[in-house]
């Protein structure tokens, strides 16, 4: 039990590492300083572990690398938007 609440503990943690550049991106409507290779290594890192962790039946990977997983598909949704639009200027 203990262990299960400091997993999620950590995950939540983990994805919460997304949350100030999608949230800078999105505010500033620019993503020109946002390395896309990250976000894509992340996204595919995330899932893996998503993956992982059904596997082996535990929620407290899958449950916060899927928040991870959501947050880095938005900073790369965000990327291609912004430098579209950039472009388009």
């Amino acid at each position: 039990m203990v262990a299960s609440v400091i997993g999620f503990l950590a995950g939540c943690f983990s994805a919460a590492t997304y949350v100030p550049q999608v949230y800078k991106t999105w505010k500033t409507k620019s993503a020109k300083s946002v390395s896309i290779q990250m976000f894509i290594i992340s996204t595919i890192t995330t899932l893996s572990w998503i993956t992982y962790g059904i596997m082996v039946g535990r929620p407290p990977i899958y449950v916060s690398n899927t928040v991870g997983f959501v947050l880095s598909v938005t900073q790369i949704v965000l990327k291609v938007k912004y430098d579209r639009t950039a472009c388009e200027k």
